[in-house]
């Protein structure tokens, strides 16, 4: 594979908007440069960033696991991460990820900027954005009305890929991040994980992606 390609440019009302726009490849051996060019942005007080993926062929775990690990913290500070012009290959793990339960997607610049200013001005609406976190006790939104079912913990200890695997097979249909929500939960231990590690171990399951948790309820 080829290496990586980006360049730092500003943009918007006082140039309060980032653009890194990437190309090439996005994986273990390249995603070190994007990680260290996001975090020289954040370093400097620049909390809204457009990722422009137009030139981007391929993003491994490695590059969506960057987005990931930032994006809380960026919105703690006000900010948010955009990203614009993902190719179709790209786009279909993006979703096939759940990412767009996490992060916004458009599909030009123009967009994402207009996007921003909508936000800076206090015009638009806020970002309908799943928290990456579990940060509460309660059960997904909407669980009681979608029937989702929690069964208490009895007998031997389980491990928590077991958790996520009975969480999946009680509930076909769940999101990734209602899952991380219900581990938090008395039911499971109160088990508090970062929606990408819970990818890791869905991925380590064979459960990473809602076709393959459907698949798991009809055995």
């Amino acid at each position: 594979m080829e290496g990586i390609q980006l360049s730092v440019e500003k943009t918007g009302v006082k140039n309060s908007i980032s653009i890194i726009k990437v190309g090439g490849y996005i994986d273990t051996t390249t995603s070190s440069e994007l990680e260290h060019a996001l975090g020289s942005l954040l370093k400097a007080g620049s909390h809204n960033i457009i990722i422009d993926l137009g030139n981007v062929d391929y993003v491994s775990s490695a590059g969506w696991g960057i987005f990931i690990s930032e994006i809380k913290g960026i919105r703690e500070k006000g900010g948010d991460l955009k990203l614009v012009r993902m190719i179709p290959e790209v786009y279909e793990v993006f979703e096939l990820l759940e990412f767009h339960y996490i992060l916004k997607a458009f599909d030009s610049i123009e967009d994402a900027i207009k996007d921003f200013e909508r936000s800076i001005s206090g015009l638009g609406e806020s970002p309908q954005v799943v928290e990456v976190e579990a940060d509460s006790e309660r059960q997904p939104a909407g669980a009681a009305a979608k029937g989702y079912s929690e069964k208490a913990d009895t007998g031997p200890a389980e491990s928590i890929e077991e958790k996520v695997t009975r969480i999946v097979t009680l509930n076909p249909d769940i999101s990734t991040v209602q899952i991380v929500r219900m581990l938090n939960t008395p039911s499971y231990g109160n088990i508090k994980i970062g929606w990408f590690s819970l990818w890791k171990i869905l991925k380590k399951t064979g459960l990473d992606s809602k076709k393959k948790r459907q698949e798991l309820s009809k055995k």
